[in-house]
């Protein structure tokens, strides 16, 4: 045990990531449910124009995302697990597995959205485009933030793992979770319901 990084909780409901985390998580998921509910209202108003335009979609080009979201949230689970048990290598090389998962994910987003804006198929096209422009673009930001916390630990992972906080690694990891399930709720809907 004495090799092992262990989370000093405050109490037994402190949560993974800490409660602002949580707070930040609950709040996105609100704004993105919300979105998300307009959106099947819209639908229903104009199931025609949605069913055509989701059409559209590259419904690979999306499963193939999911894979590499999926894939990095478990290498980031993976990568907490040795950071608490002092395998510093380990769990660095699972983050930067990661944040690999991430950048590819982003390149094949950017590959989406290219073909979409050349078809002409823009935020303004109709309403269904409008919702997912807003939220696949609300999600990428996401997913670029999510980076960018990563990349930080990554640095301090690198230079001087000692001094790396688990509280705070699994508070970034607990953001990148996040974008993994924002995404779990966008596909299904965007890609395949409508």
């Amino acid at each position: 045990m004495a090799n092992t990084l262990k989370i000093d909780y405050k109490n037994v409901f402190y949560p993974p990531g800490g409660i602002l985390m949580w707070i930040v998580i609950y709040l996105e998921l609100v704004t993105f449910g919300i979105a998300l509910v307009f959106m099947a209202l819209s639908a229903r108003a104009e199931p025609e124009m949605f069913h055509e335009s989701r059409l559209l979609l590259n419904t690979a080009y999306g499963a193939i995302n999911t894979v590499f979201l999926l894939s990095s949230g478990w290498c980031m689970a993976q990568s907490v697990h040795f950071l608490k048990k002092r395998n510093f290598s380990k769990s660095r090389l699972f983050l930067n597995l990661t944040m690999l998962g991430g950048c590819l994910f982003l390149a094949l987003k950017s590959v989406e959205y290219y073909d979409k804006v050349e078809a002409g198929l823009t935020i303004g096209y109709n309403d269904f485009f409008g919702y997912y422009w807003m939220l696949t673009l609300f999600h990428v930001v996401h997913v670029l933030v999510g980076i960018v916390i990563l990349a930080l630990s990554a640095r301090t992972l690198r230079k001087k793992p000692e001094t790396l906080k688990v509280e705070d690694y699994v508070s970034g990891a607990t953001f990148w979770h996040m974008c993994d399930l924002i995404w779990l709720l966008l596909f299904p809907i965007i890609y395949l319901l409508f």
